[in-house]
């Protein structure tokens, strides 16, 4: 039989929010898959060998199993939930009361299973690349105009491109993205990430 062993680390999630009786049956679900418990991003993270499997969150409106590599899960009850259309590898199940956890507990463990098969196979989701990610004509313009901006631009990861693109691509206006540019410029320069 597997120890189940809680970290210490990570009570203090569980004693938060609105969410406590959804969270303590999600910790519970977890832990019997013989997962180690961690802290991360100040959430409880589920890990397999050191490597990411599942994360317990919560917001207003409901809480979530997180899964890395969601996108690699088969899915059968159609559950698992893209975040925003840029999210490419991570899925979600959404719950709004320990009720429907309940219900899906096996089928929660055999996700988890899965997930863990995953891991252990090596799979890997196939990002974009970040040439793929769309670029707003104001940026494209602005880094025409600037060379210098245009080789720093250049230089950063490839994470801080995307972490930028998706920032600058998303607002509607046009009068926002240029204003959101012009705010970054000197982040960019100093070769700092959108959140360095």
């Amino acid at each position: 039989m597997t120890t189940i062993r809680t970290n210490p680390k990570a009570d203090f999630f569980f004693r938060k929010g609105k969410w406590q009786p959804e969270y303590e049956k999600l910790r519970t679900i977890i832990l019997n898959s013989g997962l180690t418990e961690e802290l991360k991003w100040g959430c409880p993270c589920y890990t397999f060998e050191k490597r990411n499997i599942v994360l317990i969150h919560g917001f207003k409106d409901y809480c979530a199993l997180l899964f890395f590599k969601g996108a690699l899960l088969k899915d059968p009850k159609g559950i698992l939930i893209q975040q925003t259309e840029n999210v490419q590898s991570a899925r979600q199940i959404r719950f709004t009361n320990a009720r429907e956890i309940a219900k899906l507990k096996t089928s929660l463990e055999a996700y988890i299973r899965e997930a863990i098969e995953v891991e252990k196979a090596g799979l890997k989701v196939n990002l974009k690349k970040t040439s793929e990610f769309k670029m707003p004509a104001e940026f494209k313009d602005k880094l025409s105009e600037d060379a210098r901006l245009k080789k720093a631009f250049n230089s950063l990861s490839p994470g801080r491109q995307r972490g930028y693109l998706l920032y600058f691509s998303s607002p509607k206006q046009s009068k926002t993205r240029e204003a959101r540019i012009q705010k970054s410029v000197p982040q960019i320069l100093k070769g700092m990430g959108l959140n360095d």
